[in-house]
């Protein structure tokens, strides 16, 4: 590994074609942001990506989805498993 590179003569990713359609087709629909979370929260999903084969950013994408659309419900079955485990807990 050299000391120092020379950087001086670099294209930018959108200035070669075949780099700048990558870059266009990984982000189609999606932003990148950064944002801090809890390491037992990032572990949570880490360990379900492991054991669902998905990546754990997809997992944390699916569940910020949800509870925006709020595609997950209230039900009858929601409450009494709720009511279940709060007896249970007594």
């Amino acid at each position: 590994m050299k000391a120092e590179y020379d950087f001086s003569k670099a294209k930018r990713a959108k200035d070669v074609p075949h780099l700048a359609k990558l870059q266009s087709a990984a982000s189609k629909g999606k932003t990148r942001v950064t944002i801090y979370l809890d390491d037992s929260i990032l572990e949570s999903f880490r360990l379900r990506a492991e054991t669902e084969g998905k990546g754990y950013q997809t997992l944390i994408n699916e569940a910020l989805k949800q509870v925006a659309t709020n595609s997950n419900p209230v039900t009858e079955d929601v409450v009494r498993r709720i009511i279940r485990e709060e007896l249970h807990s007594a």
